[in-house]
């Protein structure tokens, strides 16, 4: 399973890029929001800039499939990279999925909280589709759960190519759930990866190896 950053903090991302750990980035407008900066040139610096990535989700917001590959095409200049376009999973999303494919651009499909909105996604020709995990635990639905459903259901199908990208993850467990469960890819706060490190018995090993080293080194 990769792990992809879900942040628009450059100084972040770049600290989680140092560690070979991280394959991707994900954003979102809240997120774009956050940095104050033009969305473009947001994206444009991720992807230049961390030139390892395999993925950068930039999203699209409009009310139409026209309006959304017509924004999609405001990140043209940098879609030779690694640019995937966002977009959400409804009637007029699915269109532009269909649409931005033939042009050959690679689609996150977003906002997905069914096994049946997963099968249209993957019929529009998306590279990632993105269960909302956390939301849908929020919402009394088993986000894991679900995860695990679209997983068998895409591996029935020997010619799928979209990747299950678990999304609105909010602590370790559910990264380790969705791994158990078969995502593909999951995206996370920079907080929760940096917690993936954490264990107290690490701690304690290591404060225990210390003092031994000590102890012989003082001899």
């Amino acid at each position: 399973m990769k792990i992809f950053l879900d942040t628009a903090d450059i100084n972040e991302i770049e600290r989680a890029y140092e560690t070979g750990m991280v394959k991707g980035v994900t954003t979102n407008p809240t997120l774009i929001k956050r940095s104050g900066r033009d969305p473009v040139e947001v994206i444009k610096e991720i992807s230049y800039r961390f030139i390892g990535f395999q993925s950068v989700s930039a999203e699209v917001v409009a009310d139409t499939a026209e309006e959304m590959v017509n924004q999609a095409l405001s990140f043209k200049s940098i879609l030779e990279n690694n640019i995937t376009i966002k977009v959400p999973c409804t009637v007029e999303g699915l269109k532009a999925c269909r649409i931005l494919r033939t042009r050959g651009y690679e689609v996150n499909v977003t906002l997905v909280f069914s096994v049946a909105q997963a099968i249209l996604a993957e019929k529009a020709g998306a590279k990632y589709v993105s269960p909302f995990v956390g939301r849908c635990m929020d919402n009394n639905i088993d986000g894991i759960e679900l995860i695990r459903d679209i997983s068998e259901v895409y591996g029935r199908n020997e010619s799928n190519f979209t990747s299950v990208l678990g999304a609105s993850l909010r602590n370790i467990s559910q990264v380790e759930q969705c791994a158990i469960a078969g995502a593909d890819i999951v995206t996370i706060p920079p907080e929760v990866f940096w917690e993936m490190y954490n264990h107290e018995l690490t701690d304690k090993g290591l404060e225990k190896f210390q003092k031994d080293w000590e102890d012989v080194v003082s001899k």
